[in-house]
C-alpha cells in the first residue's frame, strides 16, 4: 500500500515552485528591460547616423552643382 503525501508536504513544495516561477518571470522580465534599453540605444545611434547621412547627401549634392559649372577647357 502506497503511502499517500503529507497534505504539509504538498504545500511546501507547490510553495517552492511557485517561488521559483517567480524568481523566473523575475529574471525574464529583467532581461526583457535590459533588451528594451539596449533597442532604444540603437534607435538613437540609428537616428543619428541617420542625420549624418542627410548631411553628407546634402555636402555630395553641392559637390556635384560645383562641378557641373566647371568650365573645363577644350584643346
Amino acid at each position: 500500500m502506497s503511502e499517500e503525501p503529507d497534505n504539509d508536504d504538498v504545500q511546501l513544495v507547490v510553495h517552492e515552485m511557485l517561488r521559483a516561477i517567480r524568481r523566473n518571470q523575475t529574471a525574464i522580465l529583467t532581461k526583457l528591460d535590459n533588451i528594451s534599453e539596449e533597442i532604444r540605444a540603437m534607435e538613437v545611434r540609428f537616428g543619428a547616423l541617420e542625420t549624418r547621412f542627410s548631411a553628407m547627401e546634402e555636402r555630395m549634392a553641392g559637390v556635384a552643382v560645383r562641378l557641373d559649372r566647371l568650365v573645363i577647357p577644350r584643346m
